[in-house]
């Protein structure tokens, strides 16, 4: 009796294989899901900060200023972003625009980048009057 096909027509020696083995693979393939996923959100974040970058660029070029920086990021819409502004302030010098973020991270995959920054840094020369 141990040979007969079952209902379905498969053995008896074979019911339910096909449950244990999604068991099995299905957290592996979510985990794989979950990193793809999980780079999309970080190059999306990184493109992200580079646009704050140089909006917050084009501000300091007319207004040297850290808080000119803020101000077209916070028009811009750029989120959590930290904005430092550096360099040589005078017209006709260079300043110096970094802007970090962190990425947006998912559960359980997202614990990889912990203690990640994305930064950028932009260099810009100050419009005179």
């Amino acid at each position: 009796m141990t040979g007969r096909a079952g209902v379905c027509g498969t053995r008896r020696t074979e019911r339910g294989q096909a449950t244990v083995e999604l068991a099995l693979l299905l957290p592996v393939v979510v985990t794989a899901l979950l990193l793809v996923v999980q780079v999309g959100l970080v190059v999306r974040d990184r493109v992200l900060v580079v646009h704050a970058a140089r909006t917050a660029a084009r501000a300091v070029a007319v207004d040297p200023t850290p808080a000119a920086a803020r101000a077209a990021l916070d028009d811009a819409g750029a989120g959590d972003v930290r904005v430092a502004v550096r360099g040589d302030r005078r017209p006709g010098r260079l300043a110096t625009v970094t802007v970090t973020a962190s990425p947006t991270a998912l559960p359980l995959v997202g614990r990889v980048l912990s203690g990640v920054e994305l930064r950028e840094r932009l260099s810009v020369r100050v419009e005179g009057p």
